[in-house]
C-alpha cells in the first residue's frame, strides 16, 4: 500500500460508544504495539482527535457520516469498508455474494456467513433517515482485521494502482452523497405546484385524478365508445382489440402511428399520469420540505457503476418540472454537462493514437470525426461511435462502422474484444478494475432491471441474459468497458471538484449528479470561479484516471437561476 495518508479506524460498540484507532499506512491493520484507541459517545469527537487529512476506515459511510454532517463535522476521505468489499468481490468474480462488513469478517474467520441485510425503505424528507433500523455493528477490531485483508487483495489484483484509486474515489462519491443529501437542491413547491395546476388542472375535492386527466380519460373512452380507464394498459389493449387493432403494449413508439380518434388523448393522457404519479402534489409533500429535495443518492448502484437514489425519482426529473428548482435569492445553478463523455472515455482506454487525437481538439468531437470518413456528416459519425459502444452494428450502423473501423481501429478493436469476451462468458473490467457481473442462470420473471427500492432504472442488462442469449451479454460488455470507465472518471470528478471548492472556502455546494452532469448551487458572486472549478476537475480527473493523454474532458456549462433554463 503506497498511499501515506494517515488512517484511522472507526467502529460503534453498539452500546452507544465509538473507538477508533491508528492504523498502520502499510498493512491497514493497527499500529506496531498497542497505539491510541479513543472511547467517546461523540464520533466527532474522535475525528478532531485525529490528525488533519486522515483517511476514515469504517463499515459504511451511509450509517455514520450523516450523524458526523449533522454535528457539524465534514472529514476529507475515507475508506467504505462495505463498498469495497463489493468491488473486491465482483474482482473475484464472486458478486452476488453478502458484501456487508460483518459478512466480510465472517468469510475471514471461516464463520457462516450472514446474508446481507434487506436494502432500507426510501425515506422521504419528512423523516429522519438516522432512525432507519441498523443491522449490529461490527467490532472495532474485526473491522481493523477486515481491512488490513482488504489491502491484501486490493495489492493482489493485476493492477492494484488503479483498484486503490477505484476504492477510494467510489469511498469518497459516498461522502458527496451524503452531502448532497444533507444539502438538497433548491426546490421551489409554489412553483411546483402551479406547475402541476397549469398542466393537470385543478384537483377534485374527495381525490381522484385531477381535472385535465379525467377530460382526456372521458376522451379515450369517447373514441371508444366505451368505458377506458387509460392508466391500465391491460384495458387499452383490449379496447383496441375491440376496434380490429392488436398490440403488445402501450409503449408510445407503438401506439403513435395508429390511425384511431383515441392515440391522440391516449398519449396526451400519457404523458401527464407519469408527471402526476411521479411528480405530482404526494411526491411534493413527500419529498420537499423546507425548500429543499433530499433524495438518498447511491454511487455504484449500477454494474457499470452509474449512480441511482433511493426513492424520489432525482435521476429521472421532467424538464417542465425543473422549473421548480430555483437557487436560493442571490445565488445561482451552475450546470454542467461532460461533451461526448463516453466516446472520449474509449479514446482514452483504447489508446488509439487517431482517436486520442481528435478526441483532444478544441471543437465538438462528432464534427471531428465526420471529417474522418464520413463526408462531413456528423450525424452519420455519431450513429457510428454510439453504434460502436451499444452494439447497434446492423443494417447502415455495420456500414458506417467498418468507416469508424478503418480509420479509429484500435478503439474499434477495444469494444470489439470486450463484446467478445462477453459472448464467451468471460469477465470484463473497467480501466480502474470494476468488473462485470459473471454468467449467471436464466432469473425468474420480473427479476432484473431495477436498482432495488429506487425506483431508477437500472443498465439495460441483467444476469439472467447471460446464459440464454450470448449476443446480449456481448452487448453489454461492449457498452461496459466504455460506460463503467466513464462512472470511473465521473467519480474522480466528483472528489477533486469537493476538495477544490473546500480549500478555496466557498460555500457553494454539491446539490445533484447523474452519468454526465453535474450541478453546484452557489452564492451569485463564486459562480465564475466554479464553473472554473469543474472544468479543472474533470481536467485533473482525465489525467488521474487514465494517466497523461491528448483527450480533453470539456463541458458545456450554464450559469441560471432555473434549472430549467440550463438547455
Amino acid at each position: 500500500m503506497t498511499d501515506h495518508t494517515p488512517r484511522w479506524a472507526l467502529a460503534e460498540d453498539g452500546d452507544g460508544q465509538w473507538q477508533a484507532t491508528p492504523l498502520n499506512p502499510t498493512t491497514g491493520g493497527t499500529t506496531a504495539g498497542p497505539g491510541p484507541r479513543i472511547t467517546t459517545e461523540d464520533p466527532a469527537e474522535a475525528i478532531r482527535a485525529a490528525p488533519p487529512g486522515t483517511r476514515w476506515v469504517w463499515a459504511s459511510t451511509p450509517a455514520v457520516y450523516p450523524r458526523l454532517l449533522q454535528a457539524g463535522t465534514r472529514i476529507d476521505r475515507c475508506h467504505d469498508i462495505e463498498d469495497a468489499e463489493l468491488l473486491l468481490l465482483a474482482h473475484e468474480g464472486r458478486l452476488g455474494e453478502p458484501r456487508s462488513a460483518a459478512a466480510a469478517w465472517a468469510r475471514l474467520t471461516n464463520a457462516p456467513v450472514p446474508p446481507d441485510p434487506p436494502q432500507r425503505a426510501a425515506v422521504p424528507a419528512a423523516q429522519d433517515s438516522l432512525f432507519n433500523p441498523q443491522p449490529p455493528p461490527l467490532p472495532l477490531d474485526a473491522l481493523v482485521a477486515v481491512h488490513a485483508d482488504q489491502v491484501k487483495r486490493i495489492e493482489a489484483t493485476a493492477h492494484p494502482a488503479r483498484m486503490r484509486l477505484l476504492v477510494a474515489s467510489e469511498s469518497a462519491a459516498f461522502l458527496v452523497a451524503a452531502e448532497m443529501n444533507r444539502a438538497g437542491l433548491p426546490w421551489r413547491a409554489d412553483v411546483h405546484r402551479a406547475l402541476l395546476t397549469e398542466l393537470l388542472g385543478e384537483r377534485y375535492a374527495g381525490g381522484g385524478q385531477p381535472r385535465r386527466l379525467a377530460e382526456l380519460a372521458d376522451a379515450v373512452s369517447a373514441a371508444f365508445g366505451r368505458r377506458v380507464r387509460p392508466e391500465l394498459p391491460a384495458d387499452v389493449i383490449k379496447a383496441f382489440a375491440g376496434a380490429g387493432i392488436k398490440l403488445k403494449s402501450t409503449r408510445r413508439w407503438e401506439i403513435q402511428e395508429l390511425d384511431h380518434p383515441a392515440v391522440a388523448p391516449l398519449l396526451e393522457f400519457k404523458k401527464l399520469y407519469r408527471i402526476y404519479t411521479a411528480h405530482g402534489w404526494s411526491w411534493l409533500a413527500d419529498w420537499v420540505h423546507e425548500g429543499r429535495f433530499r433524495p438518498e443518492f447511491i454511487p455504484g448502484g449500477t454494474y457499470t457503476g452509474r449512480w441511482v437514489t433511493n426513492g424520489g425519482g432525482a435521476l429521472q426529473i421532467p424538464k417542465v418540472i425543473r422549473r421548480a428548482v430555483v437557487a436560493d435569492p442571490g445565488w445561482r445553478l451552475v450546470v454542467a454537462d461532460a461533451d461526448q463523455m463516453e466516446p472520449r472515455v474509449l479514446a482514452a482506454i483504447s489508446r488509439d493514437p487517431a482517436f486520442m487525437e481528435v478526441a483532444g481538439r478544441p471543437e465538438d468531437l462528432y464534427t471531428s470525426i465526420s471529417r474522418q470518413g464520413f463526408s462531413g456528416d456528423r450525424d452519420m459519425a455519431k450513429i457510428a461511435v454510439l453504434g460502436a459502444v451499444y452494439g447497434q452494428t446492423s443494417g447502415d450502423g455495420l456500414k458506417n462502422l467498418a468507416a469508424l473501423r478503418r480509420r479509429f481501429p484500435k478503439a474499434v478493436a477495444y469494444v470489439d474484444e470486450a463484446a467478445k469476451a462477453g459472448e464467451e462468458g468471460r469477465l470484463v473490467r473497467t480501466w480502474l478494475g470494476r468488473t462485470c457481473p459473471p454468467p449467471a442462470e436464466p432469473a425468474e420473471p420480473g427479476e432484473g432491471g431495477e436498482a432495488g427500492a429506487s425506483g431508477q432504472a437500472a443498465d439495460a442488462w441483467t444476469p439472467s441474459y447471460a446464459s440464454t442469449d450470448a449476443r446480449a451479454r456481448g452487448r453489454f460488455t461492449r457498452n461496459f468497458v466504455v460506460q463503467g470507465s466513464a462512472a470511473d472518471w465521473a467519480l474522480l470528478l466528483l472528489a477533486a471538484l469537493r476538495q477544490s471548492l473546500a480549500a478555496a472556502g466557498m460555500r457553494a455546494e454539491l446539490v445533484f449528479f447523474q452519468h454526465d452532469e453535474v450541478i453546484v448551487h452557489c452564492p451569485e458572486e463564486e459562480a465564475q470561479a466554479v464553473a472554473a472549478a469543474i472544468r479543472e476537475a474533470g481536467d485533473l480527473a482525465g489525467r488521474i484516471t487514465f494517466g497523461e493523454t491528448p483527450v480533453r474532458f470539456p463541458f458545456t456549462t450554464a450559469v441560471v437561476e432555473c434549472y430549467a433554463d440550463a438547455k
